[in-house]
């Protein structure tokens, strides 16, 4: 997980809609970039769902949610569409942004080790900033969490 006060990996990934986004995009906004294993698996829909609940609050207080896992662009629209997803998710299959944050580690499933993305969630200040860093989060909880933070 990347340290908190430091300037927060730049990226370039296409949404669920294929458009690119890049953190710089977002300049003045706050952003909070969660990471998350898979689309349609039940802790990242339990996560996606809660945020998009939370989702007119965060724009309230100036913030945007980016959702990144390593799905494809084609996998992103559909979870979109079946949970009705108000925010941005953005595909990272060459893994360039989730090596970049730090998030692509070992993971023991039943005893058995196999490397993946460990649901991690960072709040990014106007500037580019880290300014909070969250790791193994739970993912229910977590949107909650990161809005308190704002």
């Amino acid at each position: 997980m990347l340290s908190v006060g430091i300037p927060a990996p730049s990226f370039s990934l296409p949404d669920q809609n294929g458009q690119m986004h890049a953190l710089e995009d977002y300049r003045g906004k706050k952003v909070i970039l969660y990471f998350y294993p898979k689309d349609n698996t039940a802790g990242c829909t339990k996560q996606a769902c809660a945020f998009g609940e939370l989702y007119p609050q965060f724009m309230e207080k100036g913030a945007v949610v980016l959702g990144v896992s390593k799905d494809s662009v084609a996998s992103h629209k559909k979870f979109e569409e079946k949970y009705g997803l108000p925010f941005t998710l953005l595909s990272d299959p060459e893994l360039a942004a989730i090596q970049a944050y730090d998030v692509w580690q070992e993971k023991n499933m039943y005893g058995k080790k196999t490397m993946g993305v460990v649901r991690t969630t960072y709040l990014i200040d106007e500037q580019g900033v880290i300014q909070r860093a969250f790791g193994k989060v739970k993912a229910a909880e977590n949107p909650r969490q990161m809005l308190d933070c704002l």
